[in-house]
């Protein structure tokens, strides 16, 4: 019997995905962002950092810049061409009012549907649904910011600073990769362009394992879809 969790709610036409780094997406969500482009759904990026400090052989005034581009042609594969970065300093992402009020920003120009965050628990989720490695600083900082920020984006008294910008009130929250996902969306068709745009990161995945780029990023997604016959991906539903 197939016990498939329920699935998210399909109420909705944009999405703004909000992570820390480069390949953050790549790393759980992008198989269920193909689904949705490939249904017509807007899909955003919005990068807090460009990831430059995730690579050790290469300065960060390099890396920065290469893994920029790398993101884009990552989030080109599955669809999309709306990829935003904030430039926080990547290794010290401040979870506070800064943080928030610059994400509230995006939210209120691009006035999604749908807003996905990235993990903010301590640990990722183990193969079992048990705790795993810990979480980093970056990604705990920017998940809950993100959550926060979509209250402020709907609140004009907030941030008088964005003033210029309609509040907006955002329907769902998700969050990606989550200890504690409840659902999950059917991404059978779609694994093979999950894997194409992992494999854009090609610089950030060569400094990690010796292994050719696209063996890498078929175990990875493979791990996070989990059953081939019935690839799904897993997301925590705020509301």
């Amino acid at each position: 019997m197939d016990l498939a969790p329920p699935p998210l709610p399909d109420d909705w036409t944009s999405a703004l995905a909000v992570v820390a780094h480069p390949d953050d997406l790549e790393y759980g969500a992008s198989a269920a962002v193909a689904a949705w482009t490939a249904a017509g759904k807007r899909v955003t990026y919005l990068l807090v950092t460009r990831g430059e400090a995730g690579i050790a052989t290469m300065p960060p005034e390099q890396a920065g810049p290469a893994r920029e581009a790398e993101e884009r042609a990552s989030a080109a594969a599955v669809g999309v061409d709306d990829v935003r970065f904030l430039d926080h300093r990547d290794g010290v992402v401040e979870e506070g009012v800064a943080l928030r009020r610059d994400v509230a920003r995006v939210i209120r120009q691009v006035r999604p549907d749908l807003v996905v965050a990235q993990n903010h628990a301590e640990r990722w989720p183990g193969p079992d649904g048990a705790p795993a490695g810990w979480n980093s600083a970056d990604h705990r900082a920017v998940g809950r910011a993100t959550v926060d920020a979509v209250g402020d984006a709907g609140n004009r008294w907030i941030h008088p600073e964005l003033a210029d910008l309609e509040p907006h009130e955002t329907r769902h929250v998700v969050v990606g990769h989550s200890p504690v996902a409840g659902h999950a969306v059917d991404v059978t068709g779609q694994v093979d362009r999950a894997v194409a745009s992992l494999a854009c990161h090609r610089l950030y995945l060569q400094a990690l394992d010796d292994r050719p780029v696209a063996e890498q990023a078929r175990d990875v997604v493979a791990r996070m879809v989990g059953d081939t016959d019935h690839p799904r991906v897993a997301f925590e539903l705020l509301f």
